[in-house]
């Protein structure tokens, strides 16, 4: 079968998903996250520009006008630096990212947006110098370029800081021959007409989720062992292999308590869990004037404000519910930055100008919310005082449910908010986030920021509405489970 990098790194993680997705493409879900495929691109694109000019070879559906260009250029040039350099080589084909050529020596640099070198890199990179070496090229340096999260950018990009460039030559000249074997190994299991009959396993979620797990433990009853939430992936893989995946099998297993909690809560359909002591006294350290916190952000594989580090958090946008005194009336506020700014400052200033020092603020998982203040105190030296005090004024809404203080069987082993509140409030539409607009969780939020400013007058207005009303929800929410927490005696 024809062979691209992709597939061959496919096929290392799980041989069956190269067969699912040729045979069973019908049963693929779509898993794959826009922002990081965004990133992907963004950094390849930039880091052509690595090592001076280059020639890109465009691409086109033709791989074998690829072919020929590239050919064309390293033909034509002593010393030259081509970017998607393509090759094919016995129905294995391959796009270099970066290819220099000097004289009749190679150097390969194949370009990641992660901020480190995992495995299945250097599988991918093996696999184009098999490509290379085979059809005859003398390569004599093979790296890895990925993103340095260490670099903060101080006016203009520095790309020399911005990536990392990590030789491993040694270790793909040592996988040659396991390579060699993994194409025709690939190749054997892609002639079968039956689907094969491969069991689940780690690899199935390591180093990337499979687009098929779902197919394929399809066969296994509702309740098993994946569904256990907070449960490591690979004591899940286990338990399954030594055939302990049902809910009635997990209870005679020695496992932790909370996961046998949410079995004999959703086998049994057990009552709610409500320890008054421990929300009474969670309760009491809540004092009004009350607000409740919740930030969006968004990150930036190439910082493009000063001071930003790569996947830095960037707040962008704020809800704040707040009500003054016992007997007051619910209060909201909001602010949204506009897009292609640099946000935080706008940000800092509207959170200072919004909440009084002093006062108790709520928050869902305040980690969160504290790193986020923290960081815009540490960058406004003027507002830090403030910032910092709203930081150390902040509380978390989330312990009675991380702390099983309140427990209920839908909740699903899980103290998330997307799965306490309709647990909570079954069947409200009014905190139900599936009825909103375009905007349904923090991904997509992020997404539709980073994406704002390529929009149309209408289309951004449209989207910033959007944007306001989810983040809207997500404080709402907090007030709604506090109300529910204020009314057990």
């Amino acid at each position: 079968m024809y062979l691209s990098k992709s597939k061959y790194c496919n096929g290392v993680q799980c041989n069956k998903m190269l067969w699912l997705d040729k045979f069973c493409p019908l049963e693929k879900e779509d898993i794959s996250n826009t922002s990081v495929l965004d990133n992907g691109s963004e950094v390849g694109e930039l880091a052509k520009g690595l090592f001076g000019d280059y020639i890109d070879i465009e691409f086109n559906t033709n791989l074998t006008n690829m072919i020929s260009d590239t050919l064309e250029v390293i033909k034509n040039n002593n010393k030259v630096v081509i970017t998607e350099a393509s090759f094919s080589y016995d129905n294995n084909f391959c796009s270099v990212d970066i290819l220099k050529k000097i004289g009749n020596k190679y150097e390969m640099y194949e370009v990641k947006s992660s901020t480190e070198v995992k495995d299945i890199y250097l599988d991918d990179i093996s696999y184009q110098y098999y490509v290379l070496t085979s059809l005859g090229y003398d390569v004599v340096k093979a790296s890895i370029v990925y993103i340095n999260n260490k670099y903060i950018r101080n006016k203009e990009l520095d790309l020399n800081k911005l990536f990392n460039i990590e030789d491993v030559t040694s270790v793909v000249v040592s996988k040659q021959e396991e390579v060699k074997t993994k194409i025709k190994e690939i190749n054997d299991y892609m002639l079968q007409k039956d689907e094969p009959l491969d069991d689940i396993g780690i690899h199935c979620v390591k180093p990337y989720d499979c687009p098929f797990f779902n197919y394929c433990t399809r066969n296994l009853p509702i309740n098993n062992v994946f569904n256990i939430m907070r449960m490591r992936n690979s004591t899940k893989f286990n338990l399954y292999h030594k055939g302990v995946y049902t809910y009635e099998d997990l209870l005679k297993e020695d496992i932790d308590v909370k996961f046998k909690e949410q079995i004999e809560f959703e086998l049994f359909d057990k009552e709610d869990k409500i320890n008054k002591k421990e929300i009474k006294e969670f309760m009491s350290t809540l004092t009004y004037p009350l607000y409740f916190l919740d930030f969006e952000t968004y990150q930036q594989s190439i910082p493009l404000y000063d001071g930003i580090r790569p996947y830095e958090q960037i707040p962008f946008q704020y809800s704040l519910h707040y009500i003054e005194s016992e007997n007051d009336n619910l209060r909201h506020k909001e602010f949204l930055s506009e897009p292609d700014i640099d946000p935080r400052r706008g940000v800092a200033e509207k959170l200072v100008s919004d909440i009084p020092k002093d006062v108790c603020v709520l928050a869902y998982n305040m980690s969160f919310e504290k790193t986020v203040i923290k960081n815009l105190a540490e960058l406004f030296p003027d507002l830090k005082d403030h910032l910092l005090n709203i930081r150390d004024n902040i509380k978390d809404l989330m312990i009675p449910f991380y702390n099983r203080s309140y427990y209920s069987k839908d909740m699903h082993g899980s103290y998330s908010i997307k799965y306490v509140l309709p647990a909570l409030f079954k069947d409200d539409p009014s905190l139900d986030y599936h009825n909103l607009d375009d905007v349904h969780n923090g991904s997509e939020a992020m997404n539709a920021f980073s994406n704002m400013g390529k929009l149309n007058i209408e289309e951004r207005r449209k989207l910033r509405y959007n944007l306001l009303k989810y983040c809207e929800l997500d404080t709402f929410a907090m007030v709604k489970i506090w109300e529910k927490l204020k009314e057990i005696k």
